[in-house]
């Protein structure tokens, strides 16, 4: 086997599928796919790729197997799927998904059709796997499908500890020998064996410190949000949605240039818009949170002329509410088998921490920040005091 040097797993060694997976163009795209997209504004050392990512997630999968006992095919199917997760990924990853899932009905762990044709399908079949149950793998199917895309997967295992060292920030920092070597299948369900109460809840924890300090950083949401309205332009300007899903990150800086210049120079100079509103989930009216993308377009137009500023220059950023995926992990105590929410009594204060960051957020130019302010304050029913 050749190994290759990672700097968080040490040497990783790739058996030939692997290697001949990682030398196919679908994955030495993701070379040039950042991994924390827009974090990277806040976190300078955070240009990793998720080429290494995916390589640490065929590491942990491939030490998960040998504990579980998984050998031969099954194990091969496993591995392939862990090298080409995120094969789906539009440029600039998690940031343009929303825009390639308006456009084509499919989030980035559907794979089938993108593996179709390709030089990894060929290699998969000439290392006899089929690229069909690779793909299936990806999208989470099955007891194995779980180590992949779960609530105990192996992908959330790595870019935890991935991300917390190339940020430098630690709180993702996660004991992932003692994750992969206690996982169990249970009846068709990926578990943590008895004793691992502690050991999942430190996963969740890691996540919900990442999600404040890391994923969630204002920064990145206005940066994200700016780039988002960008894709739209260049999808709306002509490009097709599936040559725009095979964009790298420099292709869509490109294409901004030429569809939305002012967004494109602004998001390459970091010269970013300014929170005109950032509120709580309690001071916003029902019904706002839970926005469509078409009431949010309303919104800002509405703001946008109230306030006497360029339409394209009001942003409403309404994040998703909060939810914790990782709660229903399942472990085992006292011989039975529950989810973590159920075992733990540190998963409700955690939920409640992650709701009170929440936050709806309205984005301008510096200069417009103050009549944005008031405008959208009117517009969304948000009394001053709250804003």
């Amino acid at each position: 086997m050749n190994t290759v040097k990672d700097g968080v797993h040490d040497h990783i060694a790739l058996d030939p599928l692997a290697e001949a997976l990682v030398d196919t163009p679908a994955f030495q795209r993701l070379r040039h796919i950042k991994q924390l997209s827009t974090v990277r504004l806040v976190y300078p050392s955070a240009n990793h790729t998720r080429f290494e990512h995916s390589l640490g997630v065929y590491h942990l999968a491939s030490q998960a197997l040998d504990s579980l006992g998984v050998r031969d095919e099954r194990a091969r199917h496993v591995r392939a799927a862990a090298v080409l997760h995120d094969i789906g990924h539009g440029p600039y990853g998690h940031q343009t998904e929303d825009v390639i899932m308006r456009h084509t009905g499919e989030h980035h762990d559907e794979i089938h059709d993108l593996l179709s044709g390709t030089e990894a399908a060929a290699a998969l079949r000439d290392h006899d796997c089929s690229p069909e149950r690779v793909a299936d793998l990806v999208a989470g199917d099955g007891e194995l499908g779980q180590l992949v895309s779960g609530e105990l997967d192996v992908d959330r295992m790595d870019y935890l500890v991935r991300d917390a060292h190339h940020t430098g920030v630690p709180y993702g920092t996660i004991d992932t020998g003692r994750l992969v070597r206690q996982l169990r299948v249970r009846d068709g369900e990926l578990v943590l064996a008895e004793g691992n109460v502690q050991t999942a809840e430190s996963m969740l924890l890691a996540r919900s410190l990442m999600n404040g300090v890391v994923y969630r950083h204002h920064v990145s949401r206005i940066a994200g949000a700016m780039l988002e309205r960008g894709a739209e332009r260049i999808v709306d300007g002509g490009v097709p949605i599936e040559a725009f899903r095979r964009f790298a990150d420099h292709d869509l800086l490109f294409a901004l240039r030429e569809h939305a210049p002012t967004l494109g120079r602004r998001i390459e100079e970091r010269d970013l818009f300014k929170r005109a509103l950032w509120v709580g989930q309690e001071t916003v009216p029902a019904g706002v949170a839970e926005f469509p993308r078409e009431s949010i377009r309303e919104a800002e137009a509405d703001v946008a002329e109230r306030a006497d500023v360029p339409e394209e220059q009001v942003l409403l950023d309404v994040p998703s509410l909060p939810s914790m995926r990782e709660a229903n992990a399942r472990v085992v105590v006292g011989g039975v088998v529950q989810r973590l929410e159920t075992a733990s009594e540190l998963v409700a204060a955690l939920r409640a921490g992650e709701r009170s960051r929440w936050r709806l957020g309205v984005y301008t130019p510096g200069e417009h920040v103050d009549d944005v302010a008031s405008a959208a304050r009117d517009v969304l029913g948000i009394a001053e005091k709250d804003a």
